[in-house]
């Protein structure tokens, strides 16, 4: 029976300590339904807290390229520079973390910013300002500590400046500043952080170029970290694909040169200059002033010329009128008419020269620019006609170039006045970017191209072409027969004197075209008066044999002589085609040097011989035979041009390049395959590596290149008008 009872007995002890353990459980569960914590933590802001956390990966931009390769556009390491302040922050006294002595930092940024950024609008006082604020823990010290560089940064490590440090970020940078600025455009971060393209191929294609953001997904503590042991969601991100444009970077180089130096000489409102090839319609160059720099956003208009710039034509216009004429059975070159001036109801259209030149052929009142003819002409065939036709070219109607917010222009003219008007280009507008399509016509048996600017979008992962360009056929507009006598009308434009078109005239390549000047609606209705309120222009194509390129020039308001803008055009003409190796040896054969093969012969001789042609030798290397050349035998060259002579030794040293031209010191880097990286534009300024210094090609030369175009300019003032 004692076994039975103390079996009883712990079976109670055992029931009163589970009661003792629940009641305990209870009053604790209660204190935390009060109190909301547990061991001095809340667990409500725990729990807030232990949330999941969705962090966006962004996608790296592509890359823009010119046709050759060359990087225009891409996404580079940038940096905020930013100050600590708070003397807690230093810990050691030998090694401070915080700024020290503020007055001597000051001075040091300052410094830096001054002699690295262009734009620098901070002094030593405002930086001076923000390093001595009360009561903060850090500053950063913009703007212009904001978006340096990594070359900017080591310069500012290597002061030691306590206290300075920096943060880390991705900005769009564009490595030729302000080339091709209004074609390429320009992107730059949103209120999100994501880099956005805002004008140009980089709006246009923004998509392409973006690419896809991915995203990690996690468990994060009180304290912002991921809790240990809990898994990670991660949608790695795609980057962008690089996009490869048509332009080609000597011939764009050329472009901005000559605007430049022209818009140094000359005050004007605005000018643009466009090469297309006259084959594919694809644009090789275009350069406009006012212009911007996409890395500082100095930016005066918006406006796109190529594309947006619609305006009056003048006597361009006459190349489609003429032609319109002669599609349309209403032409006789040979005719005859009184020139001079035409009443039309009650308004009397005049030549340029009031007067006219007594009477005259059809032909010949092309090649005077006659207002009178290309009036008489369009009364001839109606209104109804010459719009037709000039929509069948294009004008009126947006071309679908890769260029956002392109401008349609406008046609529209239905009186007889309105109509003799349209047919010497006043009363419509259109754009350079129209004209040059309508132009493809002549060089492709009446045939207009679509004009575009981007030859291909490549996945940059994979290599896949995502977008490809080709010529593209829009409209038979013309017949040869048409085609020929516009070609032959337009040769004697240039060459027979007659206009200020004369001034055009090239001896490596003929180029044939036509002039136009146009006036510049009033406010206030009209048109503005005085000698410079005129939109000057060129459109023209060469070689007259088989056009292959098309050169259109407008500017707007230039306040000088009419020369120095045609001699300008007819420089870079030749330029071109010695660069594109379509020089017509027929003309000034003297000037031009068929290059032979060098290869295999001795170096000091083969130097000996292109100097005694006029010919620049460049000998690379100590070696004694010449193993390779650039250009090439039968390359077409003008006096003084560089011939590049690789010999069979290995020591190279570099040579005195300052003032050589941008492609030049591109060739010579790009024959030896040397790494070279470039500043600006223009010709070479300043190089990294002395002169006759031994080259290492594991190194990378930096090379500075500035402005300086003076070959085509001059100062005279004779002035004929079309």
């Amino acid at each position: 029976m004692k076994k039975k009872n103390n079996t009883v007995r712990i079976n109670k002890f055992f029931i009163l300590g589970i009661v003792f353990l629940f009641g305990t459980i209870i009053i604790k569960m209660g204190y935390i339904g009060i109190t909301h914590s547990v061991d001095n933590t809340n667990l409500k802001t725990f729990a807030a807290n232990r949330d999941t956390v969705k962090k966006t990966l962004y996608a790296t931009r592509g890359t823009i390229y010119d046709t050759n390769g060359e990087v225009l556009a891409q996404n580079v390491n940038s940096y905020t520079v930013i100050a600590f302040l708070d003397e807690s922050r230093t810990t050691d006294p030998d090694n401070p973390q915080h700024v020290v002595d503020k007055e001597y930092t000051a001075e040091k940024l300052y410094e830096v910013f001054s002699e690295n950024i262009k734009t620098n609008s901070m002094t030593k006082d405002d930086i001076l300002a923000l390093l001595s604020q009360e009561g903060l823990y850090q500053v950063e010290l913009g703007p212009s500590g904001r978006g340096i560089t990594e070359l900017v940064k080591e310069e500012i490590e290597d002061l030691n400046l306590p206290g300075i440090s920096f943060i880390s970020s991705t900005k769009r940078y564009y490595q030729m500043g302000n080339f091709a600025s209004y074609a390429i455009g320009y992107a730059k971060k949103d209120e999100d952080g994501k880099i956005a393209g805002e004008m140009g191929i980089e709006s246009y294609f923004n998509d392409y170029l973006s690419g896809t953001d991915g995203y990690t997904e996690y468990q994060q503590d009180a304290y912002g970290y991921q809790i240990a042991n809990t898994p990670a969601i991660t949608d790695e991100p795609k980057d962008g694909a690089d996009v490869y444009l048509t332009l080609d970077s000597t011939i764009q180089l050329k472009l901005e040169n000559a605007i430049k130096e022209i818009t140094d000489k000359y005050n004007l409102t605005w000018m643009t200059i466009t090469i297309a090839d006259a084959k594919t319609g694809a644009i090789l160059g275009t350069a406009s002033a006012p212009n911007f720099n996409p890395n500082t956003l100095d930016i005066s208009s918006y406006l796109t010329p190529l594309t947006q710039y619609a305006y009056e034509p003048g006597s361009t216009m006459k190349i489609f009128s003429f032609m319109a004429a002669m599609e349309n059975g209403v032409y006789d070159g040979d005719e005859t008419y009184e020139s001079g001036t035409l009443k039309i109801g009650d308004i009397t259209i005049k030549d340029f020269n009031n007067v006219g030149w007594g009477t005259i052929t059809y032909n010949e009142g092309f090649s005077y620019s006659s207002n009178v003819a290309a009036a008489k002409l369009a009364q001839k065939m109606g209104g109804t006609k010459l719009k037709a036709y000039y929509r069948l070219l294009g004008f009126g109607s947006q071309t679908g170039i890769e260029l956002p917010n392109e401008s349609s222009g406008t046609v529209n003219f239905k009186y007889d006045i309105e109509i003799s008007n349209a047919a010497f280009g006043q009363g419509i507008t259109t754009t350079p970017i129209q004209t040059i399509q309508a132009l493809t016509a002549i060089a492709n048996d009446g045939v207009t191209l679509k004009p575009y600017i981007v030859d291909r979008v490549v996945d940059s992962d994979t290599g896949e072409i995502l977008y490809k360009n080709q010529r593209t056929e829009v409209a038979k507009v013309a017949s040869s027969e048409t085609v020929e006598a516009m070609k032959d009308m337009m040769k004697d434009v240039v060459y027979s004197g007659l206009t200020s078109a004369k001034y055009y005239q090239t001896d490596r390549v003929t180029l044939i075209g036509k002039t136009g000047t146009a006036q510049i609606p009033s406010k206030n209705g009209g048109y503005l008066t005085g000698d410079y309120n005129y939109i000057r222009s060129f459109a023209g194509l060469f070689p007259y044999e088989d056009p292959q390129y098309i050169v259109y020039m407008s500017v707007k308001q230039l306040v000088g002589p009419l020369k120095s803008v045609a001699n300008l055009v007819s420089g870079i003409v030749e330029d071109i085609a010695t660069y594109k190796n379509i020089a017509n040896t027929t003309l000034e054969t003297s000037k031009i040097i068929p290059l032979e093969n060098y290869i295999s012969t001795d170096a000091t001789t083969s130097e000996s011989e292109l100097e005694a042609l006029g010919l620049d030798a460049i000998l690379i290397g100590n070696g004694d035979v010449i193993i390779n050349q650039y250009p090439k035998k039968g390359t077409l060259l003008g006096k003084n041009e560089k011939v590049f002579l690789l010999t069979n030794g290995d020591d190279y040293k570099m040579p005195y390049v300052i003032g050589w031209s941008a492609s030049e010191i591109k060739n010579y880097c790009n024959f030896i395959n040397l790494k070279c990286e470039y500043d600006g534009y223009g010709y070479v300024s300043e190089v990294s590596l002395d002169s006759d210094s031994t080259i290492n090609k594991k190194e990378t030369i930096n090379i500075t290149l500035n402005d300086k175009y003076e070959k085509y300019l001059t100062t005279e003032t004779e002035e004929v008008t079309d």
